[in-house]
């Protein structure tokens, strides 16, 4: 299993050195949005998953998905942002997007990518804990800043729990990290045995969407598991969706069946 609370080692730490690196990153960059290329099949599923995302974040902030910019001025954090799938949408929707990831080789592909297409959004190789190491704290009473300038409106952790072993501690720092009145966006695997079948058997072993290894079933998470973990850190669960893929048209949907990939919503009480 992947684990991604840990730091992969900075090896570009100084940026791209030549045209041929550039070169590489580009078409690399380029591949992972190719609805016809190697990742297609990731790709489906994260622009079903991105509509999710916006009709929740439009609801709850009151925005017209009909606009040009229906995300303007809010902040949104993208923890496991990985090659940027989300944050790109999101950032061409007037939202002020921070990327993060544990992945130097994801955030250097996220970051070209953007560069490239003159799309302003802040990727940091770092976890989610690095940020709020980095908030003023208040000397008077000895505690962060709870809505200071690394807090955010939206916070997305999608597809990152399932490669965590201290799940609570994820949770917890996803939580500090939303401003009041915000919401937290989880996405991940349910533990059942049909997740089992269809997860791990059917995606990494029959169909091989992904490498064998990529998931550890143990390491799943219910939705009653994330609301009572949410709930513990102050915010207030709203809804659950599944994602349900049909191997006939080949299309992913959304559905209220949660016994495989699912997005769990919550908000932050003002």
């Amino acid at each position: 299993m992947l684990d991604k609370s840990r730091l992969t080692p900075r090896r570009l730490a100084k940026g791209l050195k030549s045209h041929e690196e550039i070169a590489k990153f580009d078409a690399l960059a380029e591949e992972w949005r190719d609805p016809q290329g190697k990742f297609k099949h990731v790709l489906a599923f994260n622009l079903t998953r991105l509509t999710a995302i916006q009709m929740m974040i439009a609801e709850h902030f009151k925005r017209d998905l009909t606009q040009d910019i229906p995300f303007n001025d809010l902040t949104m954090l993208d923890i496991g942002c990985g090659v940027g799938l989300l944050c790109e949408p999101l950032s061409k929707q007037g939202a002020h997007v921070t990327g993060i990831d544990a992945s130097c080789y994801n955030i250097d592909l996220a970051r070209q990518h953007a560069e490239k297409n003159n799309i302003n959004i802040n990727y940091q190789h770092c976890l989610a804990e690095d940020l709020l190491a980095k908030q003023p704290i208040n000397i008077a009473n000895n505690q962060s800043d709870r809505i200071g300038s690394k807090h955010y409106d939206v916070v997305l952790n999608t597809e990152v729990i399932e490669h965590v072993e201290d799940q609570q501690a994820l949770i917890k720092t996803c939580c500090e990290l939303v401003k009041p009145g915000g919401i937290l966006i989880m996405a991940t695997l349910n533990r059942t045995i049909k997740s089992y079948v269809i997860g791990i058997i059917g995606a990494e072993y029959v169909m091989r969407y992904l490498p064998i290894g990529t998931h550890d079933w143990h390491y799943f998470v219910t939705p009653k598991e994330i609301n009572t973990m949410i709930s513990a850190n102050g915010l207030t669960p709203i809804t659950s969706q599944g994602m349900s893929f049909n191997p006939f048209t080949k299309q992913w949907s959304i559905t209220s069946n949660t016994d495989v990939n699912y997005l769990s919503y919550a908000y932050k009480p003002k």
